[in-house]
């Protein structure tokens, strides 16, 4: 079955916020942490997307808000329709302004810990081309992906942040991410203990480091596009 995996967890239970960002391993996260959920915690869907062979925990629950989506199921196919959906739940990769404006509740805001993970942007761009192009047979160059390219399509750091501001407790790094997830929860008092479950495939097929795919150019577009989380995490090219 080929699954996306949703946007957002929202336990009550334990009191957390994790909110998913681009190319991070978002889903093996988001279905450990199923695991962890009640009965009353907000779990949004996992659609069709990429490959996961773990789906143990809880199924989505709580994140449509508004009854108008509930009793227009036979129109959701619809393209139209599907662009509405933000407008009425919680969906794939909300940011952290529109999480926090559905939760109405700035209690719930102000006291739950949130946190959410990122990836060194070089690495990150590589991996965003591959799975661009994973269904292509003569895909084009990284170079000219990136020409074309003339903003940033996988801008976590607006995950993350309100107005400019981070507003999460902790952002992990995707390359030590069991460890990083196993701070995270420490400091709610969950002690995770098992591995992160395989959730999509890799898209990157000839193993090559991402250093390889660039020039002088497309560095410096990255390091100007993603300036933000570089800053904020010490990322180096």
């Amino acid at each position: 079955m080929l699954l996306r995996g949703s946007a957002v967890i929202v336990s009550h239970e334990h009191k957390f916020i994790f909110l998913k960002t681009r190319k991070t391993a978002g889903t093996s996260i988001e279905l450990a942490l199923r695991q962890l959920c009640g009965p009353d915690d907000i779990i949004t869907p996992l659609l069709e997307d990429g490959e996961a062979t773990d789906t143990a925990g809880r199924a989505a629950q709580n994140w449509v808000v508004h009854s108008w989506w509930q009793s227009s199921r036979p129109f959701r196919k619809r393209a139209w329709f599907r662009k509405k959906a933000q407008d009425y739940g919680f969906y794939c990769h909300i940011p952290a302004k529109r999480a926090k404006a559905l939760l109405n509740d700035n209690r719930i805001w102000r006291g739950y810990f949130k946190f959410a993970f990122d990836r060194n942007p070089w690495d990150r761009q590589v991996s965003a081309y591959h799975f661009r192009y994973r269904r292509t047979n003569n895909p084009p160059s990284f170079s000219r992906y990136m020409q074309r390219r003339h903003r940033p399509w996988v801008n976590n750091y607006e995950i993350y942040s309100i107005d400019g501001d981070v507003c999460v407790d902790f952002v992990g790094r995707y390359e030590s991410l069991e460890q990083e997830l196993r701070r995270a929860l420490s400091q709610i008092g969950i002690a995770f203990e098992q591995e992160l479950p395989r959730a999509k495939g890799n898209f990157r097929p000839n193993g090559r480091n991402y250093r390889e795919y660039y020039d002088d150019e497309t560095r410096e577009l990255i390091r100007k596009w993603y300036a933000p989380e570089i800053d904020l995490l010490d990322y180096e090219f």
